[in-house]
């Protein structure tokens, strides 16, 4: 009897203690030292080192807002070719051929292109080379030097037989001959054209803004947060997550003239809010449905658009540990920024308000385990 008691006290005591340390991280869970544990232990326990192959896409670091093509494409290569001998044409004052570059050059881009449609229509009776220098020349209105038409043709056919699975060094040779031998003729006496102007003013840029120092960022990444239903205007708009960040990359666009990139099924919201104070942002990700995605599509678009080894980052400091690690994992380095979350943490008193930042760093917490134990299966290898 007495050993009975014994245990049922000892049994009392041991529930009493479990109650009161609940009751403590209850409690706990409501002071703002909570969220910022949990903060604490995920920016210095999850890993941000950049995967080296994966960044080897970035590396070219030429980031455009407005180049469409896709790195490694024959079109892509073509330009890159161009560029580089209108570059050498204009070290060497040779302003009377910087047109006749972009003649050839629109010549062997549309080639490329109308390749492409053959080849999606499985054609198998390739046009013949002369024909093609026909159609070609015909749409810009030059015309080949009748002595060189033989070796105009040798050329074209030569492009023609190559196919994507040629070396891209190759390509390049071949394409770059072809922009310094296609004859054509135009008009010596007209003076630069306005697109060369652009191409040449792009070279430079490609040269000295952005290949100097690839260690400083790029670009600067907006994750959205989410939307709402704004009852007054019965439109969606962003949620207060989504506009503190938006706010935050008005303070960093301000110091960092850099590309503003919107990662979300939010951007075109995102970018709408943007507009209308004023910052237009012009690379829009806007498939992506989680984290992963933004990460992992965002870094194909920087990819598509140049490469940004190094980005600023825009997202909340929840979130920041985990998105920093996706992006590193597809290649690039991160500055993270912190934007604020809608509700505020008190000083040190337990409060309500202090539970939205804990539940958000619950979630951030579970989520990062999950990533880093059993991987992203929820996460689409191209949008």
């Amino acid at each position: 009897m007495h050993k009975k008691q014994h245990f049922m006290v000892r049994l009392v005591r041991t529930v009493a203690l479990l109650f009161v340390l609940l009751a403590g991280l209850m409690v706990f869970v409501y002071t703002p030292f909570y969220s910022k544990c949990i903060v604490f232990l995920l920016n210095h326990f999850v890993p941000i080192e950049v995967n080296l192959v994966a960044a080897k896409s970035q590396q070219i670091a030429a980031l455009s807002e407005h180049d469409n093509l896709e790195p490694g494409s024959d079109l892509w290569i073509a330009r890159q070719a161009y560029l580089n001998v209108l570059q050498d044409t204009a070290q060497r004052e040779d302003a009377q051929s910087l047109n006749l570059i972009e003649a050839r050059y629109k010549v062997l881009e549309q080639q490329i292109s109308k390749n492409h449609v053959n080849d999606d229509q499985d054609s198998d009776e390739p046009q013949p080379a002369s024909d093609v220098i026909s159609t070609h020349q015909a749409a810009l209105h030059v015309a080949p030097h009748p002595q060189d038409e033989a070796a105009a043709a040798s050329n074209i056919a030569a492009i023609l037989r190559l196919n994507s699975d040629v070396d891209a060094q190759l390509l390049m040779e071949k394409y770059t001959k072809f922009l310094n031998q296609y004859p054509v003729k135009i008009d010596s006496k007209e003076p630069v054209s306005s697109q060369v102007s652009k191409d040449l003013q792009q070279v430079k840029n490609n040269n000295h803004d952005y290949k100097v120092d690839t260690s400083k960022p790029s670009a600067i990444v907006v994750l959205g947060g989410g939307l709402t239903f704004d009852k007054t205007t019965k439109s969606i708009v962003v949620n207060g997550y989504t506009r503190l960040r938006l706010e935050k990359t008005l303070e960093v666009e301000q110091q960092n003239q850099l590309p503003i990139v919107l990662s979300g099924v939010e951007a075109p919201y995102m970018q709408k809010w943007l507009q209308q104070r004023g910052v237009d942002a012009k690379l829009l990700e806007k498939r992506s449905m989680n984290t992963c995605e933004n990460s992992r599509f965002s870094s194909l678009l920087l990819q598509k658009k140049g490469g940004a080894p190094k980005i600023i980052l825009i997202t909340d400091e929840y979130h920041m540990p985990r998105t920093r690690r996706l992006f590193a994992m597809n290649g690039i380095a991160t500055v993270p920024v912190n934007a604020p979350i809608p509700s505020q943490l008190t000083t040190w008193k337990p409060a309500l308000q202090n539970y939205d930042h804990s539940r958000r760093a619950n979630y951030e917490l579970l989520a990062t385990i999950r990533d880093v134990v059993f991987g992203t299966s929820d996460c689409r290898e191209v949008p």
